[in-house]
């Protein structure tokens, strides 16, 4: 086990690595999305059937990927995953048909799901041990990786087919993980320090311990699922709402995502500033109320302010609630959690999108505020539902 703190600083670059490559290498897919369905002659519909094969394998492997990681351990998992993940970007291009491409989708999407699994595992046993909250520090760098990836993607695809950019991204994922991957596996995960009166060991699964489980991952699923709605309706809300350029309205989502990004860069000192149950309380009230100024007001550049607040508020729900979660009952709470929490971000975007035929869209995205509020709340509730530790850093 990791003894020094040079060992434990060198896996915590490590981990940084691996989750910011994994949002790279989905951003570069992402980006690519358009030229695949023209190549597979896909129609919107059984495209959006096609894209729910990525849905489908991140929520069926999940959960065994946290028995995975009880097993063998989250370091092994997170490498193996890694390569999967790298292999099977690069095959979407070589598909020629609708089944194919989900075939292969759902195959990103299970290598995909289970790292995300995997390095928060080992993101949580690291946090444990430093005995300070830096888990929004790994998030972070996914939001960074995942904006270097679409923004790469953006410059490359007029000058290079979908096959070769994401045949690329199997290069830089593979080479990354062979030097991030050698460190990881060198040092075994850490175990938590001793301390007087306190286990900092992940409690028996009884019925209650699944019950808190289950409700850090309502908090996940209400933050994810404002992400996803931001996604899938920010810019269209911009344009046909309020009647912004289309230029104007993609800056709606930049907005969300910077703010969100700069939200978990700074989420470590906040939260050992304010301690968990505040952070959640704080965040979840202030996305409600960026959420309800970027859905109800007619001025645009008030829209794009709530946007920006709405991503600050929810920045760092989802990794306090992985991390309590996973500090509960370790990998497989980081698996029910993270699964519940998918299961937000693919509920929000067709949720929104029945709402607004049933009423407007402005009234259908007020709906991620009132998730947002309604995390803030749980996080309220459950506050001495914890052991100490996991309360304050």
């Amino acid at each position: 086990m990791p003894g020094t703190d040079v060992d434990l600083t060198r896996l915590r670059i490590a981990l940084t690595v691996f989750f910011a490559l994994d949002g790279f290498v989905f951003a570069g897919w992402v980006v690519r999305i358009p030229a695949i369905k023209e190549q597979v002659d896909a129609s919107a519909g059984a495209l959006g059937i096609a894209l729910l094969g990525v849905s489908a394998g991140a929520v069926v492997t999940m959960t065994l990927t946290g028995r995975l990681c009880r097993r063998y351990g989250s370091h092994p998992v997170t490498v193996a995953c890694a390569v999967l993940l790298s292999l099977s970007v690069a095959l979407p291009p070589l598909t020629h048909s609708v089944a194919a491409l989900t075939a292969v989708l759902f195959v990103f999407g299970a290598a995909y799901g289970s790292i995300n699994v995997a390095f928060n595992s080992a993101a949580v046993d690291l946090v444990t041990a430093l005995r300070r909250p830096i888990m929004p520090s790994f998030h972070a760098a996914f939001s960074l990786g995942g904006m270097v990836g679409a923004g790469v993607g953006g410059l490359v695809a007029g000058s290079l087919s979908p096959t070769w950019h994401l045949l690329g991204l199997t290069f830089v994922g593979l080479v990354v993980t062979f030097f991030a991957g050698r460190v990881l596996l060198r040092i075994a995960p850490p175990a938590a320090p001793e301390t007087t009166g306190q286990d900092h060991r992940p409690r028996r699964l009884d019925r209650r311990t699944r019950g808190l489980v289950a409700v850090f991952g309502l908090i996940a699923l209400c933050t994810a699922y404002g992400e996803g709605a931001m996604a899938d309706w920010g810019a269209l809300h911009l344009e046909q709402d309020l009647g912004a350029s289309p230029g104007l309205a993609a800056v709606g989502y930049s907005c969300f995502a910077l703010a969100m990004t700069l939200g978990r860069l700074t989420g470590s000192a906040l939260l050992q500033r304010l301690g968990r149950t505040r952070t959640v309380v704080l965040g979840g009230a202030t996305a409600a109320v960026g959420m309800l100024l970027g859905a109800l007001t007619p001025i645009t550049w008030l829209a794009l302010l709530g946007f920006a607040v709405t991503g600050l508020g929810l920045a760092n729900l989802f990794p306090v609630a992985i991390e309590r979660a996973g500090a509960l009952a370790g990998p497989s709470g980081v698996a029910t959690a993270s699964t519940l929490g998918y299961g937000g971000m693919l509920l929000g975007p067709p949720a929104i999108g029945f709402m607004a035929e049933w009423f407007s869209l402005p009234t259908a995205l007020t709906s991620v505020a009132v998730l947002a509020a309604v995390a803030a709340v749980i996080g309220l509730a459950t506050r001495r539902a914890t052991s100490p530790h996991t309360e304050t850093s």
